[in-house]
């Protein structure tokens, strides 16, 4: 195993807006009550009438031009950098900015090809929306930051996948401070999509639940400030909770299918736990991708079954935000760094009735937990699968 004494991550700052809130504070209030903000899509003209979850309303803030996605990852981002305290002057540390997403890259263009198909003629605004649309760099400059920026689409870790990348880029003395993590809007290409696969359930999704029907979508963006030991030592800061490790695997399997026996999930997670210097047992709680889907539940129980035993607490998000895409990974390790704090998981949404394909269940009450140790997991079409390990400070 790796010894890591001298790399420390701290996670410093978190950002969160989705259907479960517009901020972290809100967010946990809607866990702890169990609500579920789904309704019919509002935002653009569907004959889907799936629930969704969007978010009410963005801040006026950030609510100016731009795309959507891009909007929600600046509202995370400056709440992100506030509970971190270092929103202002930052010009003397390298702050790099890594962000997910998958809907902001190629698929909220429906206006461009609408327009070309009814009128024959073209539109600029969505391709200049397109080109100033990079998340990382925008970011970056509307709080001015200097340092690396990347944007990763890797659907449905792409969030996941961001925050690996910051945590490697830290290690390895590229940036002091890295911002990062996952945005995506609710996209008409995106819902047509799961729709035509047949993987939007009609009802409230229920993930683990014998009686699961698919997913709903949603969006938003969760953002993780993180900083290398040495900047977070320097300015006084004490951190409450620090990155531990990242895996990732693909299964090389099926575009859109897991592979059935979860060896891709399984190599992420011990990966993850190995750069964590952590055993299984050390793990208080899993955040899992729990998709409501009947393959990914089926083999992400199976996964945690062999990998971390018949009593593990787990549970899905998913039943409070949505599906969001490549934001999932994102707003998922801010909930679960979230949960290490206050030292509870609420109920997992919408499961009742436990599958016995799948042998285990999540958390069906709000849960305490005690230990260090959190794992978030997530997977994606094109059989990719991370996993992030989070602490609390000891």
């Amino acid at each position: 195993m790796l010894d890591l004494n001298l790399m420390n991550v701290a996670i410093t700052g978190l950002g969160a807006i989705s259907a479960a809130g517009g901020n972290l504070s809100e967010t946990l209030e809607t866990f702890g009550l169990g609500k579920r903000n789904a309704a019919p899509v509002s935002l653009f003209p569907t004959s889907l009438k799936h629930p969704s979850f969007e978010v009410q309303k963005i801040p006026e803030e950030w609510n100016r031009g731009g795309s959507r996605t891009l909007q929600l990852a600046l509202c995370a981002t400056n709440e992100a950098l506030e509970d971190a305290g270092i929103k202002g002057d930052v010009s003397s540390l390298r702050v790099g900015v890594c962000f997910g997403t998958t809907a902001a890259s190629q698929l909220n263009d429906v206006d461009f090809y609408r327009a070309y198909r009814e009128t024959g003629t073209l539109r600029m605004d969505s391709v200049d929306r397109f080109l100033k649309g990079n998340l990382a760099e925008v970011v970056a400059h509307t709080f001015d930051l200097h340092g690396p920026a990347a944007v990763v689409v890797n659907a449905c870790t792409s969030g996941a996948d961001a925050i690996g990348m910051a945590l490697s880029w830290l290690r390895n003395d590229v940036c002091d401070v890295a911002v990062a993590g996952g945005s995506d809007e609710l996209n008409l290409i995106a819902l047509s999509g799961f729709a035509s696969l047949g993987i939007l359930s009609e009802s409230l999704c229920a993930p683990y639940d014998r009686n699961r029907k698919g997913l709903n979508l949603g969006e938003g963006a969760g953002v993780l400030v993180l900083e290398s030991e040495a900047v977070y030592s320097a300015r006084g800061a004490k951190p409450k909770r620090y990155l531990m490790g990242y895996g990732s695997s693909s299964d090389a399997y099926h575009l859109t299918a897991p592979r059935p026996d979860g060896t891709g999930l399984e190599s992420a997670l011990r990966t993850a736990l190995n750069e964590a210097n952590i055993k299984p047992d050390d793990v208080s709680f899993v955040n899992a991708h729990g998709t409501a889907t009947l393959d990914n539940d089926k083999i992400e129980g199976a996964v945690f079954t062999k990998v971390f035993g018949k009593g593990t607490k787990f549970l899905s998000t998913k039943g409070f935000t949505g599906h969001t895409l490549g934001a999932a990974g994102g707003l998922e390790a801010v909930f679960t760094t979230a949960a290490l704090d206050v030292g509870w998981i609420p109920a997992s949404a919408g499961f009742n009735c436990q599958d016995e394909e799948i042998g285990i269940s999540p958390v069906s009450e709000r849960t305490p937990i005690a230990g260090r140790y959190a794992v978030s997991t997530s997977l994606a079409f094109g059989g990719n699968n991370s996993a992030l390990v989070i602490a609390s400070a000891e």
